[in-house]
């Protein structure tokens, strides 16, 4: 993958097809530390201690559609090449939480890219699950929560046009005022 908010995309999609109704995404930069701090948790059917050892080789999947997983060994191999690190600890019928730490400056780290489509797309194709998206940036944060849009919204879905878009410049417009337009 290109793009870290491509590894974002799919693993995050990962905790959809594992049944979650909450999934927790944080994109956390601190300039002062070097370092980038992704993290995915939902409250999916979770792994066993087996299914969390194996998910980070190539040729394990739980899926019947093909034989392979890629998404969470790419992850992986893109946080450790930078100096990173990567865990995850899952628990059945609780969850799951994937970190990835990426050092900022190494030159093997693939930039951040387009997040706030990222995030865009995992809540209107998946209109029925709930998202919390925190990014920070150094000492500024903004943090959305589809449950406080379905709270306003009654009935409304999350990917009918109107929200749909303004969830596209909700985005938008408090990345850019978090954090001043930086490409990471």
């Amino acid at each position: 993958m290109t793009e870290i908010a491509l590894n974002v995309h799919d693993v995050a999609e990962n905790s959809t097809r594992a049944k979650a109704t909450l999934v927790e995404i944080s994109v956390l930069i601190s300039q002062a530390d070097d370092i980038l701090t992704i993290i995915i948790k939902d409250n999916g059917c979770g792994m066993s201690e087996e299914q969390v050892r194996h998910v980070t080789d190539p040729f394990f999947t739980t899926r019947t559609t093909r034989s392979v997983g890629l998404g969470v060994p790419f992850f992986k191999m893109a946080a450790e090449c930078t100096g990173g690190s990567f865990n995850i600890d899952s628990t059945i019928g609780v969850g799951t939480t994937v970190t990835a730490v990426f050092v900022l400056s190494s030159i093997d780290r693939m930039p951040l890219g387009d997040i706030n489509c990222t995030i865009h797309s995992l809540i209107t194709f998946n209109a029925d699950i709930d998202f919390i998206y925190t990014y920070r940036f150094n000492d500024r944060e903004f943090i959305l929560d589809t449950r406080q849009f379905r709270e306003i919204l009654g009935d409304v879905p999350l990917n009918s046009y109107e929200v749909s878009e303004y969830i596209k410049e909700y985005l938008a417009e408090n990345k850019l005022d978090t954090d001043g337009g930086v490409v990471i």
